[in-house]
């Protein structure tokens, strides 16, 4: 303790018995005392509802943050899903378009949300410094008060200062008595309430201090999540760029493989008469040779070779091919009408690499392997294989082989020829077909 410090203790205790004497009577001649002001706590509730603030728009942003990685992990899983199916044999080229258009759509909702939170992480910065100079003006006032606390105390307990009671006994007047009985009254009440008003300083500064930690430490949390999502939305992008690349080299090859098979019906829409002549031919005998498959396929029901029905799936009877030509209504003048359409395509051109392997699209039996005249003068070469009474698949424009002969058991997926031209073609493929109950239908439908 320094000497003043201690000269000060021992003078208030000096006088400390004389005022206990004193004050009783000035009292009761002067009545209760003024009130202690009341130290308003507005800072103090402003700060805990500012942390109240804070803790909603917290959560709040995560909220946000959790969306949004829901939307990101589903734009990804989407994007994965459509770069696979480019990937997989007979994909359809426009149900994938499709999808990346709305992929496109829902990267534009995944940008706006993370455009969102970046002017979060701007606006918790600005918000930060502000909470930090709140801070330091508050730590300002709290020391200047105490400077003044402690100057005042100096001052109110002064050693060299008369006391009260020897003022009176020296032969002071009574007024002089109260002036110096005021004195001591005032400075302790206003003591008194600079104490009160420090202590809830202390208090606000400390609400005023979790308020930075809290905005600080969520400032950087939202900063890390902001540049996650950032990384993830980039790969997405690329991602997404990749699968529009892959999906435009395969429609160029589609194009390519479509313009072959304009070129090859350019010559007969040129004579309607005679086109309309050699389909009706070429009608004609396809029914010949399906009566005869028929006949073949019976036989073969009778001997037990081949069941009534089948039960089971089939396969893709090529790797690595990309679909030509669908199944259906088409606008080719080459193709005969059928099924309410001018022009009914009755399978599914694929076209895969050179010599390309064709193989069976479930077990049966191989009846016809060998050029199909129903064609005309330039037939093309085709196998057919049952796999029930009522269910087999037509491989056209093959090469001229036989890697199974008619009357052997093929497996699925068991090599039956490679990939040709012969016919009317103008380019390697193959036109698979499927007839049930005697009916050409939609391949897909039995994969």
């Amino acid at each position: 303790m320094s000497v003043p410090t201690a000269r000060r203790t021992r003078g208030l205790r000096r006088h400390l018995p004389a005022l206990l004497l004193v004050l009783p009577l000035v009292f009761g001649m002067l009545g209760t005392p003024a009130s202690t002001p009341v130290v308003q706590g507005d800072e103090l509730s402003d700060a805990k509802a500012k942390a109240a603030a804070l803790k909603k728009k917290v959560a709040d942003q995560r909220a946000k943050v959790a969306a949004l990685n829901s939307l990101q992990r589903g734009l990804a899983d989407e994007i994965k899903n459509t770069r696979s199916e480019l990937r997989e044999i007979g994909a359809d080229l426009t149900k994938v378009k499709k999808k990346i258009t709305k992929m496109e759509a829902a990267i534009e909702v995944v940008k706006t949300a993370y455009e969102g939170l970046v002017a979060q992480v701007k606006a918790m910065d600005i918000e930060l410094e502000r909470v930090v100079g709140e801070e330091i003006a508050k730590k300002r006032e709290l020391s200047e008060r105490r400077a003044l606390l402690a100057e005042r105390v100096r001052n109110a307990y002064d050693t060299d200062r008369t006391s009260p009671l020897e003022t009176f006994l020296s032969g002071g007047t009574f007024t002089d008595l109260l002036a110096e009985m005021s004195y001591y009254i005032d400075v302790g009440e206003q003591d008194k309430a600079l104490a009160t008003q420090i202590t809830q300083d202390q208090e606000t500064l400390a609400a005023i201090h979790q308020n930075v930690e809290a905005t600080r430490a969520r400032t950087n949390e939202l900063r890390q999540e902001t540049a996650a999502q950032k990384r993830t939305l980039d790969r997405s992008l690329k991602d997404l760029k990749e699968a529009k690349a892959a999906l435009k080299k395969l429609e160029k090859k589609v194009a390519k493989s479509l313009r072959e098979q304009k070129a090859r019906y350019a010559a007969l829409a040129r004579n309607k008469a005679n086109a309309a002549a050699i389909i009706r031919k070429a009608a004609a005998d396809q029914k010949k040779l399906a009566r005869r498959i028929d006949a073949l396929i019976k036989k073969q029901v009778k001997r037990g070779n081949i069941p009534s029905k089948y039960n089971g799936t089939m396969r893709w009877p090529m790797s690595n091919f990309t679909i030509s030509g669908e199944y259906g209504c088409s606008g080719y003048g080459g193709y005969a009408p059928g099924h309410g359409c001018a022009h009914y395509h009755n399978g599914i051109d694929m076209v895969g690499p050179s010599n390309a392997a064709i193989r069976a699209a479930a077990p049966g039996i191989v009846v016809v392997c060998g050029w199909n005249w129903a064609d005309g003068a330039d037939p093309a070469w085709i196998v057919v294989v049952a796999h029930s009474g009522n269910l087999r698949t037509w491989y056209a424009h093959m090469q001229p082989s036989c890697p199974a002969k008619v009357g052997e058991r093929v497996s699925s997926g068991e090599l039956i020829g490679r990939q040709g031209a012969t016919g009317h073609a103008t380019g390697a493929h193959l036109h698979w077909m499927v007839e049930f109950n005697g009916n050409f239908t939609n391949p897909r439908l039995f994969l």
